[in-house]
């Protein structure tokens, strides 16, 4: 049974503004940076020997930046990790650097769409997660029994389907807690 200790980035000044970011590479901001080496806390609280297991990261600044606040707060070497590109958060396309406000607004048809099929939703130039979930399943198919990644809310979302008992219709609506962790397990999941 695989056990992922999932750290979602700490906040960026996009997250704060309602901006959707994919795959923009967008720098934590200092309540992100804080937020990181909280979640570093947390973790050794719940898991004290987390230091021994492998750290997977999305290749992104955010998630990198998460990674070593995370590690550094709890003694562990910074760049004690592997990057890999499936876990970049999904791509939003040419709605990237837009708010949802915004795109309501401009884009009602389409908004309205991805209301109605939020997981198979494809943005203008973008992906769906359906289709992110066809990047992580051989990832996660390759990943040891027990890990910490820190990706994003929209890997988060694919994850919470793949392993933690969420069905695909309400993944892509559950709130994804920045800087928090979620333990994932073969047919559940919580927050710690």
């Amino acid at each position: 049974m695989k056990t992922l200790w999932f750290i979602r980035h700490g906040e960026t000044d996009w997250n704060r503004e309602g901006r959707l970011q994919g795959q923009r590479d967008i720098p934590l901001n200092d309540l992100g940076r804080a937020q990181a080496a909280e979640a570093g806390k947390r973790l050794m609280a719940a898991r004290p020997d987390s230091g021994r297991l492998p750290w997977h990261v999305s290749p992104l600044s955010r998630t990198m930046e998460t990674a070593v606040l995370a590690r550094t707060s709890i003694g562990l070497e910074p760049l004690g990790f592997l990057t890999d590109e499936r876990l970049k958060e999904l791509t939003f396309g040419r709605w990237e650097g837009q708010t949802w406000h915004d795109l309501k607004k401009r884009e009602r048809d389409l908004a309205r769409a991805r209301k109605a099929d939020k997981w198979n939703f494809l943005p203008p130039g973008g992906e769906s997660y359906a289709l992110l979930a066809r990047r992580i399943e051989p990832w996660l198919a390759e990943m040891p029994d027990e890990a910490v990644i820190v990706s994003h809310g929209g890997v988060a979302r694919v994850l919470l389907t793949i392993m933690g008992g969420v069905t695909m219709a309400e993944a892509p609506f559950q709130y994804i807690r920045q800087g928090e962790i979620l333990r994932l397990e073969m047919g559940s999941h919580a927050w710690i």
